[in-house]
C-alpha cells in the first residue's frame, strides 16, 4: 500500500512548514498579556527610592547591580514580541526623558493586567482600548489641572531649584546619597549650561570612575579628566596653548612601501641625521606656534618624544576618537591631521594640564576655569565597579533631567500624591460614561494604585492600609498627601519637599497606555520558522561610546 501522506490545509496549506500560528483571545492576546505581566513583576519591585536591586549577567559574562529599569530590561535580551513592545516604551521614555522607564513599563504591565480582568469579564479588546484611550485623554487633562503653581518659571543655574526637581529621579536610583550626589550633578549641569538652556547637551557631562574612596570624596571639575598619564617627563603645565594631533607624534612614513639603497656606513650615518633633522624641524615648528602642550591620537615617537622634552613640550596621548573630540570642545582646539606648523587660530587653550594621582590612578586633569567652559567632568569614587556603575547610571537620570526641566520646568506633586488623585478623579469621571468602556476606565483608575502599593510594599509598608488612608486624605480635599516612606505614613508632600516632573510622568503614562494598547490590538501571532544557518559574528568590545 502506498504511504498516505496527509496534505495540509487551511492556514498550514498557505504558509510555510514550521511556522507556527496562534490566534483568538486565550491564544494570542492572554498570552501576550501573560508575557508583559511577568516583566511588569520583574521591573515593579525596584519601584522607586526602596526598590531592590536586580543582579543581571548579559550574555557576555558582564554582572550589572542595578534597580534602573532602563538597564535591566536592555539587558534581559526580551524574546517575546509582545513584552519587546514594553521594553520599547521604556526605551523611548529613557531616551526622551532619561527617567521613568520603571513606572512606563510597571504601568504598562498593570493596565493589560487589568484588561486581562476585563477580556474574563467578556469584554472585546476594542471596547477596551476605546476606554483607555478615552481615560488617557482625561488623565493627561487632569494631570494639567495638578501642576504646582509657579514651577513654570525656574531659573536653571540656581543650584536649590534644580536639587528640587532633580531629588526624586536620583533618590529612586541612590536613595539616601540623592543630596551628595545631587549637589554634585547640579554643579555640573549648571557649569556647562549654555546661554540658550533649551539647548543642553548631556554629553557635556562625563564621568570619570576610580576605584577607592568613597561617594563624599567625588568631586567636580570643569573641564575633561584623563585616565592617562601624561607621555614623557613634563606633568604640569599652566596657562598653555594646545595643539592636537589625530595622525600621532612620529617620523613621518611614506603612505607607500619604499626601499632605501645604503650603499656605506656614510649614506647610513645621513641618513639617520636626515631623520632626526626633519623631526626636529617639525617639533621646533610646533614650540615656535606658542603651543606648549601637544596631544596626540596615536602613537608618540621615540625620537619625537626626545625633541619635545628638549624643547619643554608636554605630551598627552588620547586613543579614543570620541575623548579626542571631547579635549578639542574643552580647550577649542582644531585637531590636525599631521604633525605640521599650526595656524594660531588652530590652537586652543587650556588653563591648567597636570597629571594628578587620586586613589593609586594616574589622571591626567584639564581645567579651563575662564567662561565658555563647554565640559565638566564628575569624578567619582567609590569601593567596587559595580557600584560606581550604578552611581553612573544615577547622575545619567540626574543630568537627563536637568535637560527636561530645562525643556519643562512645571512639576507634580511626588511620593504617589499625584497617582492617587488621578486614580480618585479617573473613577469619578468613569461613573458619568455611560456604555462598556465606562468598565474599562475603571480599571484604568485602578492601575494608579499599583504605584502606592509598590512603593509601601518595596518600604515594607502595609499597602492597603497606606492606599485607604491616602484615598482618605484626598477625598477630605488634602491633593498633595503622599507616603512618607521613612515614617511610613501619609504627610503633605510640599513639606517633604517631594517633586516630580510634569513631562516625566506625562510621557511615562503616554507610553505606558500606548503600549498596552498596541498590546491589546493584537489578535493572531503568526511566527516564520526561525531561519538556520551561522550566527552573526558577536561584534568586539567597543569603548563607552
Amino acid at each position: 500500500m502506498v504511504g498516505f501522506s496527509m496534505q495540509p490545509y487551511g492556514i498550514q496549506s498557505m504558509l510555510k512548514e514550521g511556522h507556527r500560528h496562534l490566534s483568538g483571545l486565550d491564544e494570542a492576546v492572554i498570552k501576550n498579556i501573560d508575557a508583559c505581566k511577568q516583566l511588569a513583576v520583574i521591573t515593579r519591585t525596584s519601584l522607586g527610592p526602596n526598590g531592590m536591586n536586580k543582579m543581571v549577567i548579559n550574555h557576555l559574562d558582564k554582572l550589572f547591580v542595578t534597580n534602573d529599569a532602563a538597564t535591566i530590561v536592555n539587558e534581559l535580551e526580551v524574546q517575546h514580541p509582545a513584552a519587546k513592545l514594553l521594553v520599547l516604551a521604556g526605551k523611548a521614555q529613557q531616551e526622551e526623558i532619561g527617567d521613568g522607564a520603571n513606572l512606563t513599563v510597571s504601568f504598562a504591565g498593570e493596565l493589560l493586567q487589568n484588561a486581562e480582568e476585563l477580556i474574563r469579564m467578556g469584554l472585546h479588546p476594542s471596547e477596551i482600548i476605546v476606554g483607555y484611550t478615552k481615560a488617557i485623554k482625561k488623565t493627561i487633562e487632569i494631570l494639567d489641572e495638578m501642576v504646582e503653581t509657579g514651577s513654570e518659571n525656574m531659573n536653571v543655574r540656581d543650584k536649590d531649584e534644580v536639587i528640587t526637581r532633580m531629588r526624586s529621579p536620583v533618590a529612586s536610583k541612590q536613595f539616601g546619597q540623592e543630596e551628595k550626589l545631587c549637589s554634585l550633578i547640579a554643579e555640573a549641569c549648571i557649569q556647562v549650561c549654555p546661554k540658550n538652556p533649551a539647548n543642553f547637551n548631556v554629553d557635556n557631562v562625563r564621568v570619570a570612575k576610580l576605584l577607592g574612596g568613597g561617594l563624599n570624596n567625588s568631586l567636580v571639575v570643569r573641564g575633561l579628566v584623563l585616565k592617562s598619564d601624561a607621555v614623557g617627563t613634563i606633568k604640569r603645565m599652566e596657562n598653555a596653548k594646545v595643539a592636537v594631533f589625530v595622525g600621532g607624534v612620529d617620523t613621518t612614513a611614506t603612505e607607500t612601501k619604499g626601499t632605501v639603497l645604503i650603499h656605506s656606513a656614510d649614506q647610513l650615518e645621513s641618513y639617520a641625521k636626515t631623520e632626526e633633522a626633519k623631526v626636529e624641524e617639525l617639533i621646533k615648528a610646533v614650540a615656535n606656534s606658542g603651543a606648549k602642550v601637544i596631544v596626540s591620537g596615536a602613537a608618540v615617537g621615540e625620537m619625537a618624544l626626545h625633541f619635545c622634552e628638549r624643547y619643554k613640550l608636554m605630551v598627552l596621548k588620547i586613543s579614543s576618537k570620541f575623548e579626542l573630540r571631547r579635549f578639542c570642545r574643552t580647550t577649542g582646539a582644531v585637531a590636525l591631521l599631521k604633525l605640521s606648523q599650526p595656524n594660531p587660530d588652530d590652537l586652543g587653550y587650556v588653563d591648567s594640564v597636570s597629571v594628578e594621582e587620586i586613589g593609586g590612578a594616574r589622571v591626567t586633569i584639564a581645567k579651563n576655569e575662564q567662561g565658555g567652559n563647554s565640559i565638566s567632568t564628575v569624578v567619582l569614587r567609590g569601593s567596587t565597579d559595580s557600584i560606581l556603575d550604578d552611581l553612573e547610571r544615577a547622575i545619567d537620570d540626574g543630568v537627563n533631567s536637568y535637560k527636561a526641566m530645562c525643556r519643562d520646568s512645571r512639576t507634580v506633586a511626588g511620593a504617589a500624591a499625584t497617582e492617587i488623585e488621578l486614580a480618585k478623579r479617573l473613577k469619578e469621571f468613569s461613573l458619568k460614561e455611560t456604555g462598556l468602556d465606562q468598565y474599562a476606565i475603571a480599571k484604568f483608575a485602578e492601575s494608579f494604585e499599583m504605584i502606592p502599593k509598590t512603593l509601601a510594599e518595596n518600604a515594607g509598608l502595609n499597602a492597603i492600609e497606606i492606599i485607604s488612608s491616602l484615598y482618605a486624605e484626598h477625598a477630605s480635599g488634602n491633593t498633595k498627601v503622599g507616603i512618607d516612606l521613612e515614617e511610613g505614613a501619609c504627610k503633605d508632600v510640599s513639606t517633604l519637599n517631594i517633586w516630580d516632573l510634569y513631562i516625566t510622568k506625562f510621557f511615562a503614562l503616554k507610553y505606558a497606555a500606548d503600549a498596552a494598547c498596541t498590546v491589546l490590538r493584537v489578535d493572531q501571532i503568526i511566527m516564520a520558522k526561525p531561519a538556520g544557518g551561522p550566527r552573526p559574528p558577536a561584534q568586539g568590545a567597543m569603548d563607552e561610546d
